[in-house]
């Protein structure tokens, strides 16, 4: 019998920078495949098609196109590019591979009934510019989403165009700022509480408003007389999350909208947390009259790549005069046509702040969330937001006694828990727990946002996450607190079980290399 580890294999060994860690000749881990870039695998001479030398010279006028030195192409053949591309995309973590708990940013599982809907011919192949008479359909799965939006949010009317979340805030600014000029005021301030969204002060800015912060409590709600104190003439409305971005219900939100009106305002609900009440709170029951909803979040359409959103914003009487261009709108007749700007005046709604967007929204959206809807009814629906709580509250309940919960005692958290680097060992940052959860296999949660908490780490489990997921989950977080809270050294410089090692994340943020230079690089 050959004698056990001849070959002086060791399960750590020491780097060029002196650090120690598991170490491969080949840079790989496991199957974790080291990818250069398409252009660094390039070898010259090599390709996956044979094309044949041109028999003849240019069309006649093109001549000075004609490319004058070679194409900077790397040189492949057809399985290098093939592999090349498939190694990238298995880096590509996603939803479906593990979970995903960013806060304040859900990343629930899409339910393939979804797409199998969204995907109908009848749905899928539509073009914004074919005749309304063809798409009749379209309109009232359209109107049929505008149902449900609005009986689930207690409004008076949705608007359907905007593209996305922040979008949706722009929509909801705009028709504010349309309904203070129409009754001949200025009113150039925007309030917005420190427990807001982070793009609510950007949105409010955007829309011409001049925005001034409200503190928090130390409970992290707002401080309603810090809020009722500032209110006056000046003050277009005031733009609150709810639930807000330390994962609390803001209890005073009733209160605060009544306030908001007795001096002339509005209030606007960043309602990108709805998935935690949708079926449990009416927003427009405490007097919000305008709100967004990320039909991603509540209701399952896909999230992130850049791909096409949808933020719809759901309006109170006062405001839904001014909704944007174009919308749905049911006649007597019960049919559904779409009103656009030639039509306003006769459909009255000439006082709408007009058109935001080309087309009237992303059918594929509508038609996701709508079939998310009706494949779970209201009582379904309140069952998600019940679980997403009831998930939020288990990893909260089991890590506090490692991670500081900074407002653990100020009832049960909504559809995130919020942590914080109290409690580390000096020099360790909640980066350290972060980076170390990527080892463990699990995608970051939110750090250092909401901003009213030190080191926060924001983790929404979503209600698609089942008890053993959590448990696992909550076991390496608890391993990664206690490495910190006893100043783990190695837990500085991870991730260890990854292609890439912990980056410059300041310089990368700063000076990003996009672009292939080749040896200019």
């Amino acid at each position: 019998m050959n004698a056990p580890n001849a070959s002086g294999w060791k399960p750590e060994m020491v780097a060029d920078d002196g650090s120690v860690q598991p170490m491969t000749v080949s840079g790989d881990k496991g199957l974790q495949l080291e990818e250069p870039l398409i252009f660094e695998l390039n070898r010259a001479g090599q390709t996956g098609v044979d094309i044949d030398a041109p028999t003849r010279g240019p069309i006649a006028g093109l001549a000075k196109f004609l490319r004058k030195a070679p194409a900077a192409l790397p040189g492949l053949t057809e399985p290098e590019v093939v592999r090349h591309y498939t190694r990238l995309s298995r880096q590509n973590y996603a939803i479906d591979l593990g979970p995903f708990p960013l806060g304040s940013c859900t990343m629930k599982h899409n339910p393939r009934l979804n797409e199998k809907v969204a995907r109908m011919p009848g749905f899928a192949d539509i073009h914004p510019l074919q005749p309304k008479h063809t798409v009749a359909g379209a309109f009232e799965a359209i109107a049929e989403l505008s149902d449900w939006l609005i009986g689930l949010t207690g409004m008076a009317a949705v608007a359907l165009s905007p593209k996305a979340g922040a979008h949706g805030e722009l929509c909801g600014l705009l028709c504010i700022r349309a309904a203070i000029e129409a009754k001949g005021e200025n009113r150039p301030v925007v309030l917005v509480p420190e427990s807001a969204h982070g793009t609510n002060p950007a949105t409010a800015a955007f829309a011409g408003f001049r925005v001034e912060s409200i503190p928090a409590t130390e409970d992290g709600r707002v401080d309603m007389a810090a809020l009722v104190s500032r209110l006056g003439p000046d003050v277009a409305g005031v733009m609150i999350t709810n639930p807000n971005t330390c994962g609390l219900f803001e209890r005073d939100l009733k209160a605060i909208s009544d306030a908001v009106h007795a001096y002339g305002g509005y209030v606007y609900c960043d309602g990108a947390n709805f998935n935690a009440i949708v079926g449990k709170v009416r927003p427009g029951d405490l007097g919000v009259d305008a709100m967004h909803i990320n039909l991603h979040k509540t209701f399952s359409t896909p999230h992130g790549g850049g791909g096409p959103g949808s933020g719809p914003v759901v309006l109170s009487e006062a405001l839904a005069p001014f909704a944007p261009l174009p919308f749905v709108q049911r006649e007597a007749d019960g049919r559904v046509h779409l009103v656009e700007e030639e039509e306003i005046a006769s459909t009255g709604h000439a006082q709408s702040f007009g058109r935001m967007a080309a087309f009237h929204g992303q059918m594929g959206m509508f038609t996701r969330a709508l079939t998310y809807i009706l494949s779970h009814g209201n009582d379904g629906l309140r069952q998600v937001s019940e679980d997403a709580v009831l998930n939020a509250n288990y990893i909260l309940r089991e890590l506090e006694d490692v991670l500081e919960a900074p407002f653990a005692k100020a009832g049960p958290c909504m559809h995130e828990a919020l942590f914080s680097d109290a409690g580390l060992a000096a020099g360790f940052s909640t980066l350290d727990i972060a980076k170390g959860l990527i080892d463990e296999g699990f995608h970051p949660m939110t750090v250092y946002f909401p901003l009213v908490v030190h080191g926060a780490m924001l983790i929404e489990p979503t209600e698609t996450e089942s008890r053993a997921g959590l448990d696992r989950f909550i076991a390496s977080m608890r391993s990664l607190a206690e490495r910190a809270r006893a100043g783990d050294e190695r837990l500085k410089t991870a991730p260890h079980f990854t292609p890439r090692r912990r980056l410059d994340e300041t310089l990368a943020a700063r000076k990003p290399v996009l672009v292939w230079k080749g040896d200019k690089a």
